[in-house]
């Protein structure tokens, strides 16, 4: 016999769209990461290279800002991608206390080859939705993650 009371139709409702967003975002992760991870690269590596690809050199602070990750983790992360010869850390002329992450062309020449490719298979995968359910779909996981956002920095208050 169940002891659990059935929940409230709302609760009901957002567990549900909660759990499919999960799902959908878990399978949808593993196949996008299918080239980053045959180029060898982690999926915060990916991240990294890809973020400093499109914006240029970044402070430390700004790559963990824009790649979700805590600064101790990001750390790790850099410390590989330096050993590896894929990025440069510079001491910021203006601020000694900041770091500055830049390409080599090592890592241009890597995130370059292998950009296009998985760009190409996310367009695939998200193929499987119109253009238009694309756009609403961005539209909505910005609007629900602003929101969290919100209610977080809330919290810490």
């Amino acid at each position: 016999m169940n002891n659990h009371s059935k929940p409230p139709v709302r609760e009901t409702r957002a567990l549900d769209a909660f759990v499919k967003l999960l799902r959908a975002a878990h399978w949808a992760s593993l196949r996008a990461g299918a080239s980053r991870q045959a180029a060898g690269l982690t999926e915060a590596q990916f991240s990294v290279i890809e973020v400093l690809y499109h914006r240029g050199p970044l402070a430390q602070r700004d790559i963990a800002e824009k790649v979700l990750s805590s600064p101790g983790n990001l750390t790790m992360v850099l410390d590989n991608l330096e050993r590896e010869n894929l990025i440069a850390r510079r001491r910021d002329s203006e601020d000694r206390r900041r770091r500055i992450v830049t390409l080599t062309s090592k890592g241009r020449r890597r995130i370059g080859k292998l950009f296009p490719t998985h760009a190409a298979g996310i367009a695939e995968l998200m193929s499987a939705l119109s253009s238009t359910e694309q756009r609403e779909l961005a539209r909505l996981c910005r609007k629900l993650g602003l929101s969290a956002q919100a209610r977080e920095a809330n919290d810490e208050v």
